[in-house]
């Protein structure tokens, strides 16, 4: 039988160490790198063309969820699984957005990580059973029939869409060319057009309406 093709990414070596002698010892696995970095990541994936990636969220340098965008951009048969401490609303909801197969936290049991990296191989999309409710909750907390296409103007759309994906403000600020005092106001001015109460809540309504945003 042919084995599932792994990369891990974790900028903790030890980290990658333990989950090297764990998945190591699964006869269906075989791990094909391993990256410290989103960027080196990238460019193992692009050499050695595995199944599935366990990713991350956050590097010191770098972005786990923008990281996953671009893997699936480049490949769209790839999965990638996120593997994380964090379990914060948005984390989790950018993640999805992003194209990530599954969610997880690393306190996650041996056996039922190596049962979701197979489950994930095969094509099924998964979350951690403690976060699964959190993220329904958040996606269906707003009606279909919210107009914000009428209340928000270009720039506040294209802020939403970039808080979605899991951007602080200082790095949309890069991107926009602005302040980052101008872009939380900004974000101040977006979530009380939609009632909302925070940057999770926002990264919940654009996954909910990215197709009338953009």
């Amino acid at each position: 039988m042919e084995k599932i093709k792994l990369v891990v990414v974790d900028d903790h070596e030890m980290v990658r160490v333990g989950l090297g002698h764990i998945l190591r010892g699964e006869p269906s696995f075989e791990i094909v790198g391993e990256a410290d970095s989103p960027l080196k990541a990238i460019e193992i994936v692009e050499q050695t063309c595995p199944d599935v990636v366990l990713m991350d969220i956050r590097f010191p340098e770098g972005n786990g969820i923008e990281a996953c965008r671009e893997l699936k951009n480049k490949c769209e048969k790839l999965k990638v699984l996120m593997l994380t401490s964090y379990s914060d609303d948005e984390a989790i909801l950018s993640s999805i957005m992003a194209g990530a197969s599954g969610y997880l936290l690393k306190q996650i049991a041996s056996d039922e990580l190596i049962d979701s990296i197979k489950k994930v191989a095969r094509g099924q999309s998964l979350l951690d059973p403690s976060i699964t409710g959190k993220v329904m909750d958040l996606v269906k907390k707003f009606p279909r029939e919210r107009q914000e296409k009428d209340i928000l103007t270009p720039k506040e759309k294209h802020i939403l869409l970039l808080i979605a994906e899991g951007k602080t403000n200082n790095q949309i600020a890069q991107e926009m060319y602005l302040s980052p005092k101008t872009i939380k106001n900004y974000v101040s001015n977006i979530l009380s057009k939609l009632g909302l109460s925070n940057r999770a809540e926002a990264a919940a309504f654009a996954v909910r309406n990215r197709s009338r945003l953009l």
